[in-house]
């Protein structure tokens, strides 16, 4: 569960909009932030077309593409699509396809960022501790990927599956 911040007795906060991609997998969300045209979609098909393995038991499904909803219930983050994107996904150089099982991803609690960054940026090999991101208050790891790397998908998916992630304990 993310750790949130002290300040318990306040109201909500408004849900808020945000230009990223989400996906889930094993009951747990992630956030992929980056700029336009820094590969999220692409990352989010790649992490949806990988097979369950026993590296990887859980099949990811799309939350939201392009925009995402995020809203705070009772201490936790979640994530959603605005209606009129609801299940569907940039696929650069096709175009939008629907993918149709993008509803099981609701009620999903988001617990990971991630950033698309250059090849230029520096990544922390053994990160300790995790950088973090605080969204609505709530205070997520933050994981960084190079989406050219062939392995990010599969980095992305590992992360968001770890019992050590760092917002889960």
């Amino acid at each position: 569960m993310a750790a949130p911040h002290p300040e318990r007795n306040q109201p909500a906060p408004d849900p808020v909009t945000v230009h990223a991609t989400t996906i889930a997998a094993g009951g747990r969300a992630a956030l992929i932030r980056g700029p336009s045209g820094a590969g999220k979609s692409d990352l989010a098909l790649r992490c949806i077309a990988q097979a369950p393995t026993p590296l990887l038991p859980h099949r990811a499904c799309l939350v939201s593409d392009d925009q995402t909803i995020i809203e705070l219930k009772e201490g936790e983050l979640f994530a959603s699509a605005p209606p009129p994107l609801r299940g569907l996904l940039e696929v650069r150089g096709i175009g939008v396809v629907r993918i149709d099982d993008a509803a099981r991803a609701a009620n999903t609690p988001l617990v990971l960022a991630v950033d698309l960054v250059t090849a230029a940026d520096p990544l922390d090999r053994l990160p300790d501790p995790w950088p973090r991101i605080s969204i609505l208050g709530i205070d997520l790891p933050l994981l960084r990927l190079r989406n050219d790397e062939p392995s990010a998908p599969v980095r992305l998916l590992l992360a968001l599956a770890s019992h050590s992630l760092p917002a889960t304990g």
